[in-house]
């Protein structure tokens, strides 16, 4: 027994899961929320739909794994730090 359609169906779940949480992730950006929400929001969607999809395409292309886990790492690791750089980037500072 082969488990080739258990992956390819599992692997089409999470590609179709990734862009979901991509689309879902621009909705809050047309709220009235402040411009750093709307970027959590953006961030946090898209950093998970492209996870969600990189992990799709882990499942269908064996061959391509350690590419694919580099760029899993690299995304999850830059989008975090780039997250705290803007954060701490918007507050306000003292006056001397």
């Amino acid at each position: 027994m082969t488990l080739a359609p258990v992956f390819n169906l599992l692997s089409g779940l999470l590609l179709a899961l990734g862009l979901l949480f991509w689309f879902a992730g621009t909705w809050p950006m047309l709220g009235r929320a402040s411009y750093l929400t709307k970027l959590h929001y953006l961030g946090v969607a898209d950093t998970l739909g492209s996870a969600l999809m990189l992990l799709g395409l882990l499942l269908r292309f064996n061959r391509e794994w350690p590419l694919l886990l580099l760029a899993l790492l690299s995304l999850v690791v830059w989008n975090t730090i780039f997250g705290y750089v803007l954060a701490v980037c918007s507050q306000a500072r003292p006056r001397s």
